[in-house]
């Protein structure tokens, strides 16, 4: 266990000194998304339900506004299909990833579900291994994930060798150890760690988990109640009732996720009896069966976003306080779930680091 973790720390950090560099300026504002898992097009494929919702919010929202697009690992699913195949149906998508490669503001970033695209002859993007954003604040380490894992660092052959030739001509859909409990602790804990012993923001995506500052879901909203809590006996009339009410919708989502989780992975925290450290950011993944999440970041400010079309996302969204912002046009809906300040995070991670 002890030789994985230093071999893990030396690949995150060969990760980090090799990685290609971009340098944000105060007009730049850039989108980390990862996890698409693009297959043919048929029922086994994981990006087929979302795929006008992830087409609309690039090629209508971010394009047009010249965002970065940081592509952050496991783009296309070559586990289970070949690249042919993937280009074959996905034609639109590419078409998308194209115009902002043509304007300078596409970086792809391979994963363990599509790191045979260094195979691939004439691919029409660089691929990186990682990236460095060097904001004015804090530099932000952009990975997918799977390199602090022994499992996708020495036996991915064998993975995809299993999805491929047992599970895809069943018709399962993508089924990743990246996603077990244990396995996304280790590989959250890994990419926490160096994160605050390195006095930085990591990025990763890999097990399909949203995190913000660190904390998951259920982490946050006991924050989330304890904050509530604190400010129920000062306030009065409708504030007070807003906050009652926040507070019984937080209550049902926590007992929610209770159940969906297994009780021992709750009890787990990346930062143990410690205060947390917010230098872990997961931006989730583009396959959510009710939306996707992804990571915002300008020069001053980082945030967790949720897009969803309408009548169909998670109604947590519509019950809090969240403001939900119409795609025009579409019947896309685009949520702020978290957002903070860069040289926050940095305080905390210098005075609690």
């Amino acid at each position: 266990m002890a030789a994985d973790l230093v071999t893990a720390t030396k690949e995150l950090h060969r990760g980090f000194t090799e990685a290609e560099i971009l340098t944000l300026t105060p007009e730049d504002r850039v989108l980390i998304i990862s996890d698409f898992h693009m297959g043919n097009g048929g029922r086994s494929d994981d990006l087929i339900k979302n795929q006008e919702l992830v087409q609309d919010i690039l090629e209508k929202y971010y394009l047009p506004q010249n965002w970065y697009l940081v592509l952050n690992g496991d783009i296309e699913e070559l586990q289970r299909y070949s690249y042919n195949q993937i280009r074959s149906y996905w034609k639109k998508l590419y078409e998308i990833f194209d115009a902002f490669y043509q304007k300078k503001r596409l970086f792809k970033i391979l994963g363990n579900h599509d790191d045979e695209l260094i195979l691939v002859k004439q691919y029409p993007f660089p691929l990186l291994g990682s990236l460095r954003i060097e904001t004015p604040v804090i530099p932000v380490y952009v990975f997918h994930g799977h390199q602090s894992s022994k499992v996708y660092t020495n036996y991915n052959h064998i993975v995809r060798a299993s999805l491929r030739f047992f599970l895809k001509p069943l018709g399962i859909r993508n089924i990743s150890s990246g996603r077990s409990p244990r396995h996304r602790f280790t590989v959250e804990k890994r990419a926490y760690d160096y994160a605050r012993n390195n006095g930085l923001i990591s990025v990763i995506g890999h097990t399909h988990r949203p995190l913000f500052e660190s904390l998951g879901r259920y982490d946050y909203i006991k924050f989330e109640i304890e904050r509530l809590c604190r400010e129920y006996p000062l306030a009065s009339g409708e504030d007070r009732k807003r906050i009652a009410d926040e507070v019984l919708f937080l209550r049902i989502e926590l007992a929610k996720l209770k159940r969906s989780e297994r009780r021992k992975s709750i009890k787990e925290s990346l930062y143990g009896d410690e205060l947390p450290v917010p230098c872990l950011f997961n931006s989730g993944s583009v396959i959510g069966k009710k939306g996707i999440n992804a990571i915002e970041l300008d020069s001053s400010t980082i945030s967790l976003v949720y897009w969803f079309t309408e009548g169909r996302g998670k109604k947590f969204v519509h019950r809090g306080s969240y403001n939900i912002d119409v795609l025009e046009g579409t019947e896309q809906r685009r949520s702020v779930i978290n957002t903070d300040r860069l040289d926050y995070i940095k305080a905390k991670i210098e005075l609690l680091g």
